[in-house]
């Protein structure tokens, strides 16, 4: 019975190393205080308003104090899509 061919395989060949692109990172150490003082502040506004039975911060808000104090933990939030 005749022999076959021992096929002889490549060299392995690693792929070109591939350089590393500069990244661009912005500096954003803003982003947790300001998200942080936002949520506290917004704490704070509906803690003082229910402590105080509405006369405190803005007499003349009434309830819409809660509105204040949401949309302060509101914008906390929206501070905070920025942090990488």
């Amino acid at each position: 019975m005749p022999k076959s061919r021992i096929r002889k395989k490549a060299d392995f060949t690693p792929p070109p190393a591939k350089q590393a692109s500069n990244i661009k990172l912005t500096n954003r150490s803003w982003v947790a205080p300001v998200m942080l003082t936002l949520f506290l502040i917004g704490l704070a506004w509906i803690v003082v308003f229910y402590v105080t039975d509405g006369e405190l911060p803005v007499t003349s808000l009434g309830n819409w104090n809660i509105v204040v104090g949401f949309g302060f933990i509101a914008g906390g939030f929206g501070v905070s899509t920025q942090w990488k």
